[in-house]
């Protein structure tokens, strides 16, 4: 049993060693085969791995959309973080997490998703060759329009209300996540 012990770590070792000779780390971007972690995590991935949307993943789960959204795509997300969820009347998370608003919260959810990959300069082109403003059409079958204040890209949900992209471009496998500061209502 003595010699099973040395054998085993070594194999151990090896393993280890062998298992991450393709993660390099520079310009701090973890990278696997030259590709950064984002480029192979899918949308789900990516907002599970940040706590600025440990409210929507929960959300995405309550609804039975993460299949969907871990599919191949490719899709847009405007992520709603924590403190938009946060924004949203006293009850509204918790009621719409419960399974008989599931309906309700998957149009909610949908209608932040958009079928494509679009980065923020193809929104900001758009927008500008659309006389200012750009007409989104979401998964849900709802319209966002884009604008532009200054140089952030606004939402104005179907309404009226206004939400602003705080953070652009986190590239995923499957899509594109823009995040929002306020959660749009279709």
């Amino acid at each position: 049993m003595k010699k099973l012990l040395p054998i085993s770590i070594i194999a151990v070792l090896a393993f280890v060693s062998t298992a991450f000779t393709n993660i390099t780390a520079s310009d701090d971007h973890a990278t696997v085969n030259n590709k950064t972690l984002n480029e192979i995590q899918t949308i789900v991935s990516v907002a599970a791995g940040n706590d600025n949307f440990t409210t929507l993943v929960a959300a995405v789960k309550a609804a039975g959309l993460v299949d969907t959204l871990n599919s191949d795509g490719p899709f847009t997300v405007f992520a709603p973080v924590n403190d938009a969820f946060a924004k949203l009347p006293d009850g509204t998370v918790t009621t719409l997490l419960k399974p008989e608003n599931k309906n309700m919260l998957t149009a909610i959810l949908t209608y932040h998703v958009v079928a494509g990959k679009f980065m923020a300069a193809d929104v900001v082109k758009a927008i500008k060759a659309n006389d200012g403003a750009f007409k989104i059409a979401t998964v849900q079958g709802g319209t966002l329009t884009a604008s532009l204040s200054g140089n952030n890209v606004i939402l104005t949900d179907s309404k009226g209300n206004k939400s602003t992209v705080v953070i652009a471009d986190v590239d995923a496998s499957n899509g594109v996540v823009h995040a929002i500061d306020t959660v749009v209502m279709p």
